[in-house]
């Protein structure tokens, strides 16, 4: 099992930034793959990025692709996502998780088998 916490939200307007934060405990060495979701009020949870932590590497969807970016603190156990240009539509619950499988379950919750609790994102504009 691995806990998960977000942490970093806030209100900002558009054009800005932010740095979310997600401290993992637990025995995070059994999930390779830590992502980033995002849900805004009355639609689905949507796929954001994932990081794979054995092979470093990125995976982002098309809608953040140039604007944001993950990364990990290997020591410290916490991924992060980097916000920049922040848009109206990138207003939600932001949500990471922790889990195990190919690329496609990945952009999807299905892949994940630990959530964290949401830090919300608000941008104004």
């Amino acid at each position: 099992q691995v806990q998960l916490v977000e942490s970093g939200g806030g209100l900002v307007q558009a054009g800005g930034s932010l740095r979310l934060s997600c401290a993992a405990s637990g025995d995070t060495t059994i999930t390779d793959s830590m992502g980033w979701f995002r849900q805004a009020p009355g639609k689905e949870r949507e796929f954001v990025a994932v990081s794979w932590r054995n092979t470093g590497r990125t995976y982002y969807a098309d809608s953040v692709k140039v604007r944001f970016a993950i990364s990990r603190d290997k020591a410290k156990n916490t991924v992060y996502l980097q916000m920049d240009s922040l848009e109206r539509d990138d207003t939600g619950v932001y949500y990471c998780a922790a889990g195990n499988a190919i690329l496609s379950a990945l952009q999807s919750t299905r892949g994940y088998s630990d959530w964290g609790q949401g830090t919300q994102v608000a941008v104004s504009s």
